[in-house]
Formats: structure tokens, C-alpha cells, sequence
């Protein structure tokens, strides 16, 4: 289908309209986020494993029944949300989340005749066909983990332990954790059938969207976004003991009280139910006040019975993911530092000078030294100039007068002292001053 250019989108910068935009819902990561992204990546990574968990990266393609199977037939994101892809005899599906896959990858890789207990950690997109807005996306990144071979309330208070801490690693501040539990299998269907008397005469007056959940899946008319709806909710004054089972009762208590006793911080709230079939027992969310309506920086909770359902044994488990685009949305609104790796910019001034130049930059890299240089045969002047705007705390200069003296100009860019450093010296004495 050919292009209309008359639709393409202008810029007052831009001679030529352009050809082709992003699809709508998804988003460019450019290198300022991205730094801040791999920022909370690495910081993420060294809690992962100071916490026991191991990476385990899983393909954004799997079986549709996968996802239908762990999901939810009924659910919104099956659907709704999916990306379904038909090839030949398969029938596969973009990823809209992780857990269904690495269940299905430690079913599958024997991890359940190997250890009693498994801990996994993640990164990575997901898909879903989503009305795009403000922190919600068609193409997202998340972080999370899943421990698998446990029913123990100490493992769900370390998750969250584990999710609270990597938030104030990476600078994030005033967030809630919002905790609940939906009891067991059977609880579960308790309280749904207990929800839909309580609500079937008040249905009229909810949204568009919960009156179509009635049927399909009653626990998302308890955690929809819509004002009204919330405060029909709040109003039926909600008890756990109306549906608890006295194991169920006792596992949350106990989860409650772990948490009290390493020191988290949380919030009870009847209205975290979580809206995937999967879900059992404690149920969380961690939200923040700058995103809005869609508050969720993260969320995660229980799923004891999938495993079984994905035809493995029965196996406790529970695991938490973060939307990595709501993290940089907060990170941004708080100013996070990010951990940046201090630039020191090469400046050559002449042909013999460019020469030398190319071993000095090779041998700074080769030494992890993030340096950079002028492509441009700018001036002096123009260079440094440059230098400025790359946010440089150190520049080099080789120039003939350095070249004849085996020296090189070092410049620190803040405090504007230089000094001449021999040219074999001059890795060593970059590393020296970065770390200083």
C-alpha cells in the first residue's frame, strides 16, 4: 500500500516529512533512558543474586494454550490483549507476561526433579494489545522473578522484601505496598461467588468494562481503576474471614508478621485481587502517586496451582514482576542519579597527531575506559566545545607540540587544571583520576 506523505509527521527541524512513526502503543528507548535503564538492570542483577536467584532468559514466543491454560480462558488478556501469530500448523503467541513461560521452561528442563527449590530472575518484553496511555504500553520490558518449591510464608516475605529493596537501590521513594490474599483454590471460588451476590443488584452502576468482567472474571470489578467503581467496592466493606480458610488465615498472618519483623513496610488492602486466573493466596501491588491512574510501578503474588495445571506436581510458588518503562516514568519525576561511567574525550590537532590518536582511544577502551572523540575536524575550540556537551570530565589534547615530547595534554574539565602525562602513562593515569 503506498505511503500518503501528506500524513507523514513534520518537524520544524526536519526538511523531509517522515516516512514511517513507531506503532502506536510501543516506544523508542533512547540513550539517556536507556542508561538509566541499564542502570537499574545492573543494580537489579546484584540483588537478584545476593538473594539466591539465577537468570533464566525464555523466548517472547510460546504455544497460545499456554498462555490460555495459566491465564485464563475468560481473562482480559486472552481475550483482548494478545498478539496471536498464525504460521503453517502453529498457532503462537507474543508473551504477555513471564511467569507461564519459565513454569513452562522449569517443567520442561526437569528443574522440578532437580532442586527442591528454584529461584529465577528476568528481563525482557512483553506484548499486549493494550489501549496505550500513560505507563501502559503494547510493547513493554520487564523485570521479575518467580520462586518455585515452596508453600512457606517466608518465602513470600522475602519476594517482597526483595521487591521493596530494589526500589530504594535504584532511588525510587515514596511508593506503597499494597498486600492481600485471595485464600486457596477453593477460598477463591468462596469469595467469587460471595462478590457477584453483593454486586449483581449494584452492576448498573459500575463502567462499561466491569459490567462485561461480571460474568468473565468477577475479581477485576474489585480492582478496576474507574472512580466510581472503587467506591461501590469500598463500600461493601470487604472481610477476609468471610472466605478465609483457617490455613489460608494463618499462612497470611504469618506472612504479615515476617515482614513486620525485617522491617517492610505495607499497607493491607482488600481491593488487590490481581486479575489472572493464576493467582492464590498473597497478592500484591507496589504503587506510586506520580503515575497516575495506572499507579502500578509492579505486582505479583501467589500461584500455587500452576504448576500442577501446567502438568507438573503440585508446587508452591510465588514471584513479582516491575514494568521497566513505569520505573523510568518515576525515575525521571525523582531525578535519580544514575551510575554513569565518567567520559574523557581525545582532541588530536594534525595528520600525525589523528595517527597516534587511534592507539591512545583503542588502548583507553581496551581498558574500559569510556572515551570518546572529534570525527569532525573541528577546531580547538569547536572540540572542546563538543567535550562540554558530551558532559566530558576529562579531555585529552595530542597535539605536534605533545607528539615531540611523548606527553599528553590531561585536562579536567571542571576544575580546568591540566598537566602533561607521558603517552605510555596516560591509561593508568585516567583510570587513576575517574576513580579519585
Amino acid at each position: 500500500m503506498a505511503l500518503d506523505i501528506a500524513k507523514a509527521t513534520s518537524h520544524p527541524f526536519r526538511k523531509m516529512p517522515l516516512l514511517f512513526q513507531s506503532v502506536r502503543g510501543t516506544k523508542d528507548i533512547l540513550p539517556n533512558d536507556a542508561e538509566i535503564l541499564h542502570d537499574i538492570e545492573s543494580q537489579a542483577r546484584i540483588l537478584f543474586s545476593a538473594y539466591g536467584y539465577g537468570e533464566i532468559i525464555t523466548p517472547i514466543l510460546e504455544e497460545r494454550d499456554l498462555f490460555i491454560r495459566s491465564l485464563g480462558k475468560d481473562s482480559e488478556v486472552i481475550n483482548k490483549q494478545m498478539f496471536i501469530i498464525e504460521r503453517g500448523q502453529d498457532l503462537l503467541a507474543l508473551r504477555p507476561e513471564a511467569t507461564a513461560g519459565v513454569i513452562r521452561a522449569y517443567l520442561e528442563n526437569n528443574f522440578n526433579h532437580i532442586d527442591a527449590l528454584s529461584k529465577f530472575y528476568y528481563f525482557g518484553p512483553m506484548f499486549r494489545a493494550e489501549r496505550p496511555q500513560k505507563g501502559r504500553l503494547r510493547q513493554f520490558n520487564h523485570l521479575g522473578v518467580e520462586a518455585i518449591g515452596s508453600l512457606n510464608p517466608l518465602l513470600d516475605a522475602e519476594v517482597i522484601s526483595l521487591a521493596d529493596t530494589i526500589l530504594r537501590k535504584i532511588g525510587i521513594s515514596g511508593f506503597k505496598i499494597k498486600i492481600n490474599t485471595l485464600g486457596c483454590a477453593n477460598d477463591k471460588k468462596k469469595f467469587g461467588e460471595k462478590l457477584r451476590i453483593l454486586l449483581k443488584s449494584k452492576l448498573s452502576l459500575f463502567c462499561s468494562d466491569c459490567q462485561e468482567r461480571f460474568n468473565r472474571n468477577v475479581f477485576r470489578l474489585i480492582d478496576c481503576k474507574n472512580a466510581s467503581c472503587r467506591n461501590i467496592i469500598a463500600g461493601l466493606k470487604l472481610k477476609r474471614q468471610d472466605y478465609l480458610c483457617k490455613d489460608c488465615f494463618e499462612h497470611f498472618a504469618a506472612v504479615l508478621e515476617n515482614l513486620k519483623n525485617i522491617g517492610i513496610e505495607y499497607e493491607e488492602s482488600p481491593q488487590i485481587v490481581r486479575g489472572l486466573d493464576y493467582y492464590t493466596r498473597t497478592v500484591f501491588e507496589i504503587t506510586h502517586s506520580s503515575l497516575g491512574a495506572q499507579d502500578a510501578l509492579g505486582a505479583g503474588g501467589r500461584y500455587d496451582n500452576l504448576v500442577a495445571e501446567l502438568g507438573g506436581a503440585p508446587s508452591g510458588a510465588i514471584g513479582f514482576a516491575f514494568g521497566v518503562e513505569r520505573l523510568l516514568l518515576v525515575s525521571k519525576c525523582q531525578s535519580v542519579k544514575v551510575s554513569k561511567k565518567d567520559l574523557v574525550f581525545l582532541i588530536t590537532l594534525g595528520k600525525e597527531a589523528e595517527k597516534e590518536g587511534v592507539k591512545l582511544l583503542h588502548n583507553l577502551r581496551q581498558a574500559g575506559i569510556k572515551s570518546d572523540t572529534d570525527y569532525e575536524n573541528r577546531s580547538l575550540k569547536g572540540a572542546m566545545r563538543r567535550a562540554n556537551d558530551l558532559g566530558a570530565k576529562h579531555v585529552l589534547i595530542l597535539g605536534e607540540n605533545e607528539l615531540k615530547k611523548n606527553m599528553v595534554m590531561l585536562k579536567d574539565m571542571k576544575s580546568g587544571e591540566q598537566r602533561e602525562v607521558k603517552i605510555e602513562n596516560i591509561v593508568y593515569e585516567c583510570q587513576r583520576v575517574i576513580v579519585s
